[in-house]
């Protein structure tokens, strides 16, 4: 049990369950997500196993594509239908050249709001504990980074959008700021998350169709989680090293590699200790 499942979070399913479900069938391995999906949300959620646990910082990093559906005229506190959402009669009906207009100020590293009913840390507590009390009316902004925003569809009240962005960056909190920028406001009423990097939605599992027999045919490479590193191809002798926690030496300007032997399986993540000299960290070459 050393790779990663794409799953195909089901609605109303925390990411926590579709974890839950997995350990339920590989226990007493150990098994972790890279990039939480809330209970509305479906879509790819990747799923570490046993070392690979190790690499989900990897996976949070890779970019991520959703498909998002916004109801305009529209608002609530947790930015979504999740909670409360109050009907404005009198709001503006913006026109997709209104929209059109607004989205290039939202695309490349932008100063994001996130929504009151997260999983933001304030002072050691999540948000939306904070705000289910009272005690939180807004967070304050942080950088986000959006490669790409584009309509997908419009009919008001219904917006869709497709976005592609960096970790830690809000649908949510997307779609309210877009509506803002024609005078309008929105709830999210439906969220797929498409992809994280590699991992495409049409190749995800549902996580209710596993079963101890079949889980392991779903099983992808952890190699495919650092496949945004330069490869380096280990021989036998190296592998051999690095199972007796050995560094090995190499003249590059590179800091870290993905160590692959001569099957592609990972072996280690090399970083540089000193020199030429790299450690592995992590180290998998005896699983």
């Amino acid at each position: 049990m050393f790779g990663l499942l794409n799953l195909n979070k089901p609605p109303g399913w925390s990411s926590r369950d579709a974890v839950n479900r997995v350990y339920g069938l590989v226990r007493p391995v150990k098994a972790g997500h890279a990039g939480t999906l809330d209970p509305l949300a479906t879509g790819v959620l990747v799923v570490c196993l046993g070392p690979a646990t190790r690499l989900i910082e990897y996976v949070q990093r890779m970019p991520k594509t959703y498909r998002a559906t916004f109801l305009l005229g529209q608002r609530s506190a947790s930015d979504d239908v999740e909670s409360e959402v109050e009907q404005l009669a009198d709001c503006p009906r913006p026109d997709i050249g209104q929209i059109d207009a607004a989205l290039p100020q939202f695309v490349g590293e932008i100063q994001q709001r996130p929504p009151a009913f997260s999983a933001v840390k304030v002072d050691g507590q999540r948000a939306y504990k904070l705000a289910r009390r009272g005690k939180l009316d807004e967070l304050p902004p942080r950088p986000v980074q959006v490669y790409d925003l584009r309509v997908e569809a419009y009919e008001y009240p219904r917006l869709e959008l497709l976005i592609r962005c960096g970790s830690g960056t809000y649908v949510r909190s997307l779609g309210r700021d877009l509506a803002a920028a024609t005078g309008s406001c929105a709830v999210m009423s439906q969220l797929v998350r498409t992809a994280i990097g590699p991992y495409q939605l049409a190749d995800a599992v549902d996580p209710r169709s596993l079963t101890v027999e079949t889980l392991p045919q779903h099983i992808v490479p952890a190699a495919t989680a650092v496949a945004e590193l330069p490869a380096w191809r280990l021989s036998e002798a190296d592998c051999a090293s690095l199972a007796q926690g050995g560094m090995l030496a190499r003249d590059v300007d590179v800091d870290e590699f993905a160590g692959l032997d001569d099957a592609g399986r990972l072996r280690a993540i090399l970083r540089r200790a000193r020199g030429d000299l790299f450690k592995p960290a992590p180290n998998f070459s005896q699983t």
